[in-house]
């Protein structure tokens, strides 16, 4: 999981999501949430996918607050 503020400063948590099934390939999947808020208020971008929650922590870990805002925007932009 990784804190980060959208371009209002409001805090935002990215976290992993993961959808069951039989193919563990692609089922972890980016998730991102207002800080304070429940799961069911967040926004999934099922195209950002990882085969494993490992993978997806480190890439999560690495990814910077710019990338991350524009991932929100997309979000918010389909949702």
């Amino acid at each position: 999981m990784r804190e980060f503020l959208d371009e209002d400063g409001q805090p935002w948590l990215a976290t992993i999501q993961t959808e069951g099934g039989l193919d563990y390939k692609g089922c972890h999947y980016l998730y991102l949430v207002p800080q304070g808020e429940g799961e069911e208020g967040g926004y999934g971008l099922e195209d950002v996918r990882w085969n494993s929650r490992g993978t997806a922590a480190r890439t999560l870990s690495t990814m910077s607050e710019v990338e991350l805002r524009r991932r929100l925007r997309s979000a918010r932009g389909r949702g």
